[in-house]
């Protein structure tokens, strides 16, 4: 594994990690853990750093919903520029073409179930080269970014009784 895979897979783990945290936990020294981040932005490899934000504990929750688009391509028009255009609204968390029985699964966020849903009636539908829509609402998220979410009890057991 390379200097820069090393230093990538620990950002994975924890992106708050120090300089000094990187150089500790990898034995480089911390001009080399920072030549390494700096190759891994600036070769894209690393595209930004986020929270991993537990919604649901909010003052005021978020409206999250997945939508499978199916679409009909032509000629001028590939994947690649529908992404480009869904992409661009800020309601569009995620975007991915995918196999299967439909083409991508993008990720929307809004901050009540009706404006989800007028966007994506008023917004995406509209898109001549999307043939269908079909969206489901986020009721409850258990895992995200790679973190399990819960109440913080830790006891898995299964209730036994006689």
């Amino acid at each position: 594994m390379t200097d820069a895979e090393t230093v990538l897979s620990l950002l994975r783990e924890n992106a708050r990690y120090s300089t000094a945290d990187l150089a500790r936990q990898t034995g480089l020294s911390e001009a080399e853990v920072e030549a390494a981040i700096e190759d891994l932005e600036e070769s894209g490899v690393v595209r930004g750093y986020q929270a991993i934000v537990d919604t649901d504990r909010l003052e005021h929750e978020r409206v999250r919903a997945s939508v499978e688009l199916n679409v009909t391509l032509d000629r001028e028009t590939g994947y690649d520029d529908i992404a480009q255009r869904l992409a661009k609204f800020p309601q569009v968390q995620g975007l991915r073409l995918v196999s299967g029985d439909f083409d991508f699964a993008m990720d929307v966020e809004g901050d009540s179930m009706s404006e989800v849903s007028h966007f994506v009636s008023e917004k995406v539908a509209p898109v001549p080269e999307i043939t269908q829509t079909v969206t489901h609402y986020v009721m409850e998220t258990y895992k995200d970014g790679g973190v399990e979410f819960g109440d913080g009890d830790e006891d898995d057991r299964l209730s036994v009784s006689p």
